[in-house]
């Protein structure tokens, strides 16, 4: 239990990377152990993770590992059927949910996926519903994240009404609720679909802002889906040598001076996971060390690599390399 309550703290904090394995591990820990019911449920989280990440293929064998221990994996796989276009199989598996599941507690687990395959389908009326339930749950229970979760549903579904000013009061209520409690991929998608009604508003630069600081989040832990759908709306970042959203941040960080340690350190990566970066980049760029990897950044794509990650072209810190750079962008961890 305690190395799948790591695994999920983890996830919550963003550490993505590193509860992938931890929940791996958990799964091959619990299964020498023989505590197969354990393994559905860390199957599950780890198939949520993956799905959440767009590694589809990976999150159907968990959830399939899941459902073959004994839990049942939703409503992750109604996600999951939704984003490869199934939109039937989602419905059908969500509508069964709304008649199956009794709990209060299991309610609240499933009403956030379940308004967001309504909402994708069109089934409104039903979708409301559902958030004003969450709404009742929230409030029964006291609990200060079921109040944001509900905040978020009822903004979605506001959105989705074609009524944007409805829905930033909402929206707004659970960015900050999710930034308080140090929530970052919550606190993004809040921010994501805060920036999408100040476009419908008309209001086009905060809109913009918006997104891009919500897709700089999506980026941060991983969320490959997400940036995606921001792209889809303002338009990607160019990227220089086809790197990644997450090798471009890590390739500014050693154009910063920093060392693989201060760079796992601020990404909340393991040092095995930026060493991997690290080669990656290498073979992108066609170099064979740091220093060269910063003469890449310095000499040849300073500017865009700035604008892929949001940040001004300043000075360097600490490096003999060619002249600018940009700092680190140090975030807020526990």
């Amino acid at each position: 239990q305690c190395a799948l309550h790591r695994g999920q703290v983890m996830q919550a904090r963003g550490a993505w990377d590193e509860a992938v394995e931890e929940l791996a591990a958990a799964i091959e820990r619990y299964r020498l152990a023989g505590a197969f019911p354990a393994i559905g449920l860390a199957a599950c989280e780890l198939g949520d993770l993956y799905r959440l990440r767009g590694e589809l293929a990976r999150a159907d064998a968990a959830y399939e590992t899941s459902a073959e221990h004994g839990f049942a994996p939703q409503p992750g796989s109604a996600l999951l059927w939704l984003a490869r276009g199934s939109e039937a199989a989602a419905l059908g598996a969500v509508r069964r949910l709304l008649v199956e599941t009794r709990t209060a507690v299991a309610r609240t687990r499933m009403l956030p996926g379940a308004v967001a395959v309504l909402i994708a389908v069109g089934d409104l009326d039903t979708a409301r519903t559902c958030a004003g339930e969450l709404d009742e749950h929230a409030r029964s229970f006291g609990s200060e994240v079921l109040a944001a979760r509900a905040a978020f549903v009822w903004g979605l579904v506001e959105v989705a009404c074609d009524d944007p000013a409805g829905a930033l009061p909402y929206l707004r209520r659970a960015h900050q609720a999710w930034v308080r409690l140090d929530l970052p991929y919550e606190a993004a998608l809040a921010h994501a679909a805060t920036g999408r009604a100040l476009l419908a508003l008309g209001d086009t630069e905060s809109g913009r802002r918006t997104l891009a600081s919500a897709r700089q989040a999506f980026v941060a832990v991983g969320a490959r889906p997400d940036v995606d759908a921001v792209d889809r709306v303002v338009g990607p970042p160019s990227r220089p040598a086809g790197l990644s959203e997450r090798e471009v941040e890590v390739l500014r960080m050693v154009a910063a001076g920093q060392s693989n340690a201060q760079i796992a350190a601020g990404l909340v990566l393991s040092d095995r996971t930026v060493a991997r970066h690290l080669s990656n980049i290498f073979t992108k760029i066609g170099v064979g060390s740091r220093t060269a990897a910063a003469a890449f950044a310095f000499e040849r794509d300073a500017e865009a690599l700035a604008i892929t990650m949001n940040a001004p072209v300043l000075k360097p810190l600490t490096c003999s390399c060619p002249s600018r750079t940009r700092p680190s962008i140090r975030r807020r961890r526990r």
